[in-house]
Formats: C-alpha cells, sequence, structure tokens
C-alpha cells in the first residue's frame, strides 16, 4: 500500500523544503545534501503520482497537490512528534504518580494482571491504589484528588463533570461457602433465606439500589439478620466461617467460584447487569503514564469478562 511506502524523512524533506522554498536551506536544516533531499522529494512524487513542488524566480513553490498534501504531512509528523513526546515523558522514571480509586469488583480480578503489564514496561511510575465507596471515589476524583476510578458507573447524580468508558457488564451474585446447605438445593423460595444472615454491600456502594431491587422482587427483604459492607476480605472471611449468604458483585468472588471454595446458589440476577469501567474527569485529558495504565486496564478486562 502507498501509505506503506512513505516514510517519515520523505515527510521531513518535503515539510522543510515548502517552509525554506529553497532546497539549499532544506539542506541546511537537516543536515543533509542537497541531492540526498532532491532525492527523497522525487521519490515521494512518483508515488504520489503527482508533481507536489515546481522551481520558480522565488524558489520553491508547492503546486496545488503540494498545498493539499502539505496539510496531510504537518498533521502526520506532529502526531509523530506527540507520540514519541509522550513517550519520553512518560518513561521519566520517578516523575509520575497516579492516585486510583479502585472498587472490589476488580480490585482482584483485572487490576493485578493491569499493573504487572505497566511496571513490566519500566515507566517508574508510583501507583497509589485507593479502595472506598463508589461515590466517596467519585468525589475525590471529581475534585482532583484521583486521576481514575475503576469499578462500576455511578449514579447518575454522581457523574457530574466525570466520563465513563465501559469495559464490561457484571451482575450480582448469591454467594455461600461449597458446603452451605442451600448449596446443593435446586429452586429456592424465599423462606429458605429466613435462617441465614444475609451480608450486603453498605448504601453508598454503587451496586446497592440493584441489589436492594433484587431482594425486593425475590420476596427477601427481611432475612434473620443483615450486616452491610464494603469489605470484600470481610466478606469472603465471613462466609468461609458461617452459613452466611452473601450478595456481591460476581467479579468480586469470581475466582473463588471458578476453584470451587464458593458456590452461586441459583437465583436469577440478570436484571442487576451493570457496566463495569473506567470513570475519568471530562475536562482532564489523561497523561502519558494514566492512558497507558487505562490501556492495560483494557487489555487485561479483554481477557478477564468473559468469566463474568
Amino acid at each position: 500500500m502507498l501509505e506503506n511506502r512513505i516514510k517519515y524523512r520523505h515527510l521531513q524533506c518535503f515539510l522543510e523544503v515548502a517552509r525554506q522554498r529553497s532546497v539549499g536551506r532544506a539542506a541546511d536544516m537537516l543536515a543533509l545534501t542537497q541531492p540526498a533531499v532532491s532525492k527523497k522529494l522525487k521519490e515521494l512524487e512518483e508515488m504520489l503520482g503527482v508533481r507536489l513542488m515546481e522551481r520558480s524566480k522565488k524558489g520553491v513553490e508547492l503546486t496545488q497537490f503540494g498545498e493539499m498534501f502539505l496539510k496531510y504531512a504537518s498533521a502526520s509528523v506532529a502526531a509523530l512528534r506527540e507520540g514519541a513526546d509522550s513517550i519520553a515523558q512518560a518513561r521519566q522514571k520517578g516523575r509520575t504518580r497516579l492516585s486510583v480509586g479502585v472498587l472490589p469488583t476488580v480490585a482482584t480480578s483485572i487490576m493485578p494482571q493491569a499493573v504487572k503489564a505497566l511496571y513490566d514496561n519500566d515507566l517508574g511510575v508510583t501507583l497509589n491504589l485507593v479502595a472506598g465507596p463508589n461515590s466517596q471515589l467519585l468525589n475525590q476524583l471529581r475534585v482532583g484528588a484521583l486521576d481514575l476510578v475503576v469499578g462500576r458507573l455511578g449514579a447518575v447524580d454522581m457523574m457530574s463533570g466525570l466520563s465513563f468508558q465501559s469495559l464490561f457488564s457484571e451482575r450480582v451474585a448469591f454467594v455461600v461457602r461449597s458446603q452451605h446447605p442451600l448449596a446443593r438445593t435446586g429452586a429456592l423460595s424465599a423462606a429458605a433465606f429466613s435462617d441465614y444472615t444475609l451480608l450486603r454491600p453498605s448504601p453508598e456502594s454503587a451496586v446497592a439500589p440493584a441489589i436492594e431491587r433484587l431482594l425486593l422482587a425475590q420476596g427477601i427483604a427481611t432475612p434473620k439478620a443483615s450486616i452491610e459492607t464494603i469489605s470484600d476480605s470481610f466478606g469472603k472471611e465471613y462466609i468461609r466461617q458461617s452459613d452466611a449468604i452473601w450478595v456481591i458483585s460476581r467479579g468480586v468472588v469470581a475466582r473463588e467460584l471458578s476453584t470451587g471454595e464458593f458456590a452461586e446458589l441459583p437465583l436469577d440476577t440478570d436484571d442487576t447487569q451493570g457496566p463495569v469501567g473506567l470513570t475519568t474527569r471530562a475536562d482532564v485529558s489523561p497523561t502519558p503514564a494514566l492512558q497507558l495504565l487505562m490501556n492495560a486496564i483494557r487489555d487485561a478486562a479483554g481477557h478477564y469478562s468473559g468469566s463474568y
């Protein structure tokens, strides 16, 4: 293809001659010989099949085709330089610090792989991972205390001034230890939950409204006892040691479900499907280092989302 044959040096010579209106001055600026610059211009014209420049008493002038090509050649070279500068900035060791809010649904799934990929590039980035309720993390993002939040899409009233990029969707699951009395039960009724403690996320969590609607729809509004927590480590350990039922985003326990340590109760939770993704400030462009991290998170999500 034509664009694969055009090299950076062709564009560089063309742009410099267009600026200087002289092959000789352009050669001096590029530290090349005049024949070398002329050769590159000739090669470019032959590839495009048109004359780009003409000699006149005023020097070298662009043809109509040259004027047309100048716009795109300038944009291409500028983009290459910007890309190279971005990489150089990102590789300045020890000078970049990123603060990222991470919800439990991604903390043990896609984030470890994404962070490893970022650090494998040896960029010298100091990464500060912050856990907390979704509402709190979004507030910190809005005021600039965080650079990024990775997790469920926030409520509409929380998203003012923020931008969300979806990675995948996940649903809620009813989770118990593998030896739980209900683990081998077929169809479950609301009455089956009455003898067990129910764990669920705190009201300020992103998934709490969906879980509340689900419990009401399933008729499980009054369990024996209820514990609200956003601590995934507490939730996992508590159901290991008890017969409690945990209603939680499936991504939080995906690994334990895949190994058989935990079991998912057979309840329809499709209505709780919700997007998980990247939330940033709408008025701030990502730094090179943050863009690299976001790319790594997207890659990790692409490999992992099939397990939800």
